[in-house]
């Protein structure tokens, strides 16, 4: 009896052992269905939802914003994910329009998924265009970034000291920027490219001078190949101390105090601006636009030639330049590019 009743004890203590390690398995396993749950099924906002996460958040402090925002179920869940993927949090708003698995969030903000709206800059607007586009994008006024581009010339002290203007350093390019990016960051962000543009070009010398020629070359033609043609007649003219005769200086002196009409008249032609290069001698002030990479290539290489005249190719009805080395060549060409427009005309 005695010892039966031992047996009998014995057995009781391994079924309590054997229930409690079977309880903590089920709460484990209970425990771990909460948490795939809460990590794993889809969870969020049907309506466009955006959240802004500052730099230096913790993720402590990012969990508790999504979570407010209803995007993800648990804060605490959140904070348990990011632990076991040791990922790091990028800052920056971001858009949540439909319900997704808190793991999907986390994902999207490791890999920095920031909402960006697009700007894009053609070769050779000049600032006035561009702050344009600024404001058309929403990211600002006109007035805001041309204040930015007039006022911050100090950015490209290093290469151009004299700069009374961020002219000619805008560089032309298709950027992302989030939605509250001032017009002040665009223009440092356009100076900045263009800087990593002169490294790669190994503009570092008479960078006003190159930077200048290359906005007109920019805006009197858009033919690839006739670029360093439309350098070389510029060097020739200032090697000569000719007038360079360029409609687009003349029109950005006329843009800078607010006299352009939207066509170039003969009366503009001998209107006294800084800029009127029928008038004065050799280069304008500074940059009338802001050149690509092309551009700035055929300013800082321009073609060996002895051409002292070109018919500007958006003049001609066949989108090509005219060169010519006399007056009496060059008035040949005029003539020639006339009688292609009327004919192109009459079509």
């Amino acid at each position: 009896m005695a010892n039966r009743k031992r047996r009998s004890r014995k057995k009781r203590g391994s079924s309590g052992v054997a229930g409690a390690l079977l309880g903590l398995l089920l709460a484990a396993l209970a425990a771990s269905g909460a948490a795939a749950w809460l990590i794993l099924s889809p969870y969020g906002p049907h309506a466009e939802t955006f959240v802004e996460l500052a730099p230096g958040s913790s993720s402590v402090h990012i969990a508790r914003q999504l979570e407010e925002a209803g995007v993800i179920r648990s804060r605490f869940a959140f904070d348990v994910l990011r632990v076991w993927k040791r990922g790091r949090l990028e800052a920056g708003e971001y858009r949540f329009d439909h319900p997704a698995p808190a793991i999907e969030v986390y994902e999207r903000i490791a890999r920095g998924d920031v909402v960006t709206q697009t700007l894009t800059v053609p070769e050779g607007e000049n600032m006035f265009e561009i702050a344009a586009r600024v404001q058309e994008a929403g990211f600002g006024t006109r007035q805001q970034f041309l204040d930015a581009a007039k006022n911050e010339a100090g950015l490209v002290s290093d290469l151009d000291p004299g700069a009374k203007s961020l002219e000619g350093y805008l560089f032309p390019d298709t950027y992302k920027f989030s939605h509250d990016t001032s017009p002040a960051q665009i223009a440092a962000a356009m100076v900045h490219n263009f800087h990593v543009v002169a490294a790669e070009l190994g503009l570092r010398t008479n960078v006003h001078e190159v930077v200048t020629i290359a906005s007109l070359v920019e805006r009197e033609t858009a033919v690839g190949v006739e670029r360093p043609l439309v350098a070389s007649v510029f060097e020739n003219r200032l090697a000569k101390h000719m007038p360079l005769m360029s409609d687009p200086s003349v029109i950005y002196g006329l843009e800078l105090q607010d006299r352009w009409r939207g066509e170039i008249h003969e009366s503009d032609l001998t209107y006294n601006t800084p800029y009127n290069t029928y008038l004065h001698a050799g280069l304008p002030p500074g940059p009338v636009a802001n050149p690509g990479i092309k551009s700035l290539r055929a300013a800082m290489h321009p073609a060996k030639t002895d051409y002292l005249y070109f018919v500007a190719a958006g003049a001609d009805a066949q989108g090509h330049s005219l060169f010519a080395r006399t007056l009496d060549e060059h008035k040949r060409n005029v003539d020639e590019y006339r009688q292609a427009l009327r004919k192109a005309g009459e079509r």
